[in-house]
């Protein structure tokens, strides 16, 4: 799918609030490894987290998925991917494995790497999350899918996603982008509106809402010229029709001769 617009499409949301800071504390007694602890700051280093050094015991996978998240927020997303990969390796089958899925998608997104993103979606997708981790997952995918120009079935994905999880804003604003992506105007006002309702961004709401207007407004011009050429067409022919019926009243001869072809032959062999 392509469109020659402005891309202002939602590429949906993670989990958690990205802003909380990391708050992982080694051991029990809330003691701090220096070679597992950033000093400076105290967040966790997730590239220290090695397979060949650790086992899943000795790792908080859901503490290390904090981490993913807090390096989205700063946008270090390369950093994220590596985080989030780390979760999914030491726990692939848990609830965590599945949010970092999803997180590791939108990493790969902002930086343009649609296709390790759509896979990170449908992995996430193939561990069966809950309803709403799976509407995340599949709003995210439509977003991908439809960056990467791959037409398999985005709005399909979208549509999927509210079904799942009718109060996801953000499913329903990239439900009425692609609508809109479609021609269907009055459905994306629809869900635009509906996106709107459960507090999405009324700027961005609003550009696509009067895009999708203006759609429904080309559509009634195309209409009404349909209908008055129409009316023109039926008003020419009754035009055309009372013409001949008056020269056959004035002269049945001129009049025969102005009808059909096959009048016209039948006098002139006479």
């Amino acid at each position: 799918m392509t469109t020659t617009r402005k891309h202002r499409f939602s590429s949906g949301a993670g989990f958690g609030d990205p802003y909380a800071g990391f708050t992982l504390e080694v051991d029990r007694d809330g003691n701090c490894d220096p070679f597992r602890v950033d000093p400076t700051d105290s967040h966790v280093l997730a590239d220290l987290l090695d397979h060949e050094h650790y086992t899943p015991d000795d790792v908080d996978a859901d503490a290390l998925l904090d981490v993913g998240i807090g390096y989205l927020a700063i946008e270090e997303y390369e950093s994220a991917v590596d985080a989030f990969a780390r979760v999914v390796w030491f726990v692939p089958e848990s609830r965590a494995a599945v949010e970092a899925q999803v997180n590791r998608g939108v990493a790969h997104g902002q930086l343009g790497e649609y296709d390790e993103a759509i896979g990170a979606y449908r992995e996430a997708l193939s561990l069966d999350p809950d309803p709403g981790v799976a509407a995340v997952a599949e709003t995210n995918l439509a977003y991908a899918l439809w960056e990467s120009g791959n037409s398999s079935r985005p709005l399909e994905h979208a549509e999927r996603a509210v079904e799942l999880d009718p109060r996801l804003a953000d499913a329903w604003y990239n439900l009425g982008f692609l609508y809109n992506e479609r021609g269907l105007a009055e459905d994306a006002v629809r869900a635009l509106e509906t996106a709107e309702r459960l507090g999405f961004d009324r700027t961005l709401v609003r550009e696509e809402v009067e895009h999708a207007r203006e759609r429904l407004g080309e559509y009634d011009m195309v209409e009404a010229v349909e209908a008055v050429e129409a009316v023109e067409t039926d008003t020419d022919a009754g035009a055309r029709e009372g013409s001949e019926r008056e020269a056959v009243e004035a002269d049945p001869v001129e009049g025969e001769a102005a009808g059909d072809g096959s009048a016209s032959r039948e006098r002139l062999g006479a």
